[in-house]
């Protein structure tokens, strides 16, 4: 009995497998689309770190260059979409 329930539940490990696996071959982008995304995802995470340091930054002359890298950050994500 354990045989027939291991053999079933590797069955269905499979077939969900495959099923991703189709699902991703529908879905996949171009390389400008992979690049442009990769491009998004970096500009993004440098937003929030940048966010992240304006935050904590008391100095007025690094919270200016902060704020000048952040509205920098925002024109290159407006220009991807």
């Amino acid at each position: 009995m354990a045989r027939g329930w291991e053999s079933k539940s590797v069955e269905s490990q499979m077939d969900a497998a495959e099923e991703r696996r189709a699902a991703a071959e529908q879905i996949r982008l171009t390389e400008e689309e992979t690049r442009l995304q990769r491009q998004r995802e970096g500009l993004e995470l440098s937003k929030v770190r940048i966010l992240r340091e304006l935050n904590e930054s008391v100095h007025p002359r690094r919270r200016e260059q902060l704020a000048a890298a952040l509205a920098y950050l925002e024109q290159q994500l407006s220009g991807i979409t």
